[in-house]
């Protein structure tokens, strides 16, 4: 497998979607809106009184795990279109032909989706925590971020995370033949994360460094298996006989 050709199918892919409106508004707009949509609650709970630091902590714990929640619900519209919307547009057969393996289409496909929505969640943590700090540095007397959880959460956690969302759409890409449909079912990626988000708003859990290790890892051997089930369901057979 050579990355280069890999990097020529994840170009193709980087000028497609910068051709499709939606997918350039799906990748900007729910990043942006969580980014500062969190800072907003933190300053409505900081007007409504005065919290205690514990609680004000847990708030930003809690928030800042969602930025793993995002890292799942970003590539579902470029991976589902990378995959299935090409075959529908019979865009895909074409670059079935060139002289690649099937393992570097699907690095390159998969690369195309996953650098942008890693880049965009970076940038999303980034604008989060500035507003973050400048909320609460008075209420907290020191900047909270960055730290231990964020530096896990976004140097671990969410690009496992990423990985997962596309290699889970890839999976449902080759059963589903409708783009809406495989996007829909893409979501549903965020959904365990979502579990914990709750869990951790409601103090049953702590979003600790150790635990996002823990999920790190779990992610990681999850994201292994998933691996092996896209490579043997992204072959030039089953996508040009099988893929509906």
């Amino acid at each position: 497998m050579k990355l280069s050709k890999a990097l020529i199918v994840a170009t193709n892919d980087f000028e497609i979607f910068r051709r499709k409106r939606y997918t350039l508004y799906s990748l900007i707009g729910l990043p942006a809106v969580i980014s500062v949509g969190l800072p907003i609650v933190i300053w409505l709970v900081l007007m409504k009184g005065s919290p205690p630091v514990s609680e004000i902590v847990v708030l930003l714990n809690a928030f800042s795990f969602f930025f793993i929640i995002l890292a799942t619900l970003i590539p579902t519209v470029l991976a589902s279109y990378s995959f299935l919307g090409e075959k529908l547009e019979k865009s895909l057969e074409p670059l079935l032909a060139t002289p690649t393996t099937d393992g570097e289409l699907l690095l390159g496909k998969s690369l195309a989706a996953l650098l942008p929505s890693i880049g965009v969640s970076y940038i999303g943590a980034s604008i989060f925590m500035l507003f973050a700090d400048g909320l609460t540095y008075a209420r907290l007397g020191y900047y909270y971020f960055p730290n231990s959880t964020m530096a896990v959460i976004l140097l671990l956690a969410v690009p496992l995370a990423c990985t997962f969302s596309v290699e889970a759409n890839v999976i449902i890409s080759s059963l589903v033949g409708d783009l809406r449909a495989a996007q829909q079912l893409g979501t549903l990626a965020s959904v365990p994360f979502g579990g914990v988000y709750v869990l951790a708003e409601t103090s049953f859990t702590s979003v600790d460094p150790t635990n996002l290790v823990i999920i790190s890892v779990i992610l990681l051997a999850i994201d292994a298996v998933l691996l092996q089930v896209c490579r043997t369901t992204f072959r030039r057979e089953e996508i040009l006989t099988k893929w509906r």
